[in-house]
């Protein structure tokens, strides 16, 4: 296992939940975290900035950079990892944790939710990678790690939700192709994916029933610790796999997953695409 001090992560989307809970974990092991988000100003409904969430990171110990950058334009990207350089020196960790999701059929679906879609899953994450890479090849241990669910071919994604399972597919598939190509510079790429719906404010504002599925949710903190076992792993000796949260918390000995959950009085909500 390695530790992961002073090293450098570059996590997209972290300005709240998931990714949010991933850079607070890390930071408190010492991590150095840029914060790689659109959101420099609050949303009226979705709570947390770019500089909101460098406090939440600061207040554990943790190093933070905040940068403001839409992962669909190359020269945001690029100057988003220039940046990270020159405050932090390496980058040594990437989190594609960025994503857009639009739920509908194909009469209801606008033509700009499908191309906001696919560029912000496959092709942010392919391009944050590629912008990364030369410094991730220089990292003593270098991880990729995408919040992409495992592929399943099950006709009823593609059926109730074709559009969003093509685009988050294709950050599952970037991830798996990367994962060979990368081998050889030792550069472990892997997925994680919620076993369990996950409370976040997508699905306390963006959902109609968002207040009532909460109670059936866990806390974003299942999905961090997860990540924090993936990545202080020896790089070489893990990539390529599809990593659900509870999966990797058993491996390390977690039987009990009650305190994750919102409301243990209630069953849990599995998550899409298990």
């Amino acid at each position: 296992m390695m530790n992961l001090k002073n090293k450098t992560v570059f996590i997209t989307g972290a300005s709240r939940g998931i990714g949010l809970a991933i850079a607070v974990k890390l930071a408190s092991k010492g991590a150095n975290i840029a914060i790689v988000s659109k959101t420099e100003h609050a949303h009226e409904k979705l709570p947390g900035t770019i500089y909101t969430a460098a406090k939440k990171i600061e207040s554990v110990g943790g190093r933070a950079l905040p940068i403001c950058c839409d992962i669909r334009y190359d020269t945001q990207v690029e100057k988003a990892v220039q940046l990270t350089i020159k405050q932090f020196k390496t980058i040594d960790i990437v989190i594609n944790n960025a994503s857009a999701i639009s739920l509908g059929l194909i009469e209801e679906l606008s033509l700009k939710k499908f191309d906001l879609m696919h560029r912000v899953n496959s092709r942010g994450t392919y391009l944050v990678v590629k912008k990364c890479l030369p410094y991730l090849k220089n990292s003593m241990n270098p991880h990729i790690l995408t919040l992409a669910p495992p592929i399943n071919l099950s006709k009823k994604w593609f059926k109730e939700n074709l559009e969003y399972t093509m685009a988050k597919f294709g950050m599952s598939l970037t991830g798996l192709g990367m994962s060979e190509q990368l081998m050889k510079d030792k550069i472990a790429v892997n997925a994680l994916w919620p076993k369990t719906l996950i409370a976040t404010s997508a699905i306390r504002y963006l959902n109609k029933n968002g207040k009532e599925l909460i109670g059936y949710c866990r806390s974003p903190q299942i999905v961090a610790d997860a990540a924090y076992c993936i990545l202080k792993k020896i790089s070489d000796t893990c990539t390529g796999n599809f990593f659900t949260d509870e999966e990797v918390l058993e491996k390390v000995g977690i039987k009990n997953f009650d305190h994750y959950a919102i409301d243990t009085s209630k069953g849990l909500y599995p998550d899409m695409f298990l």
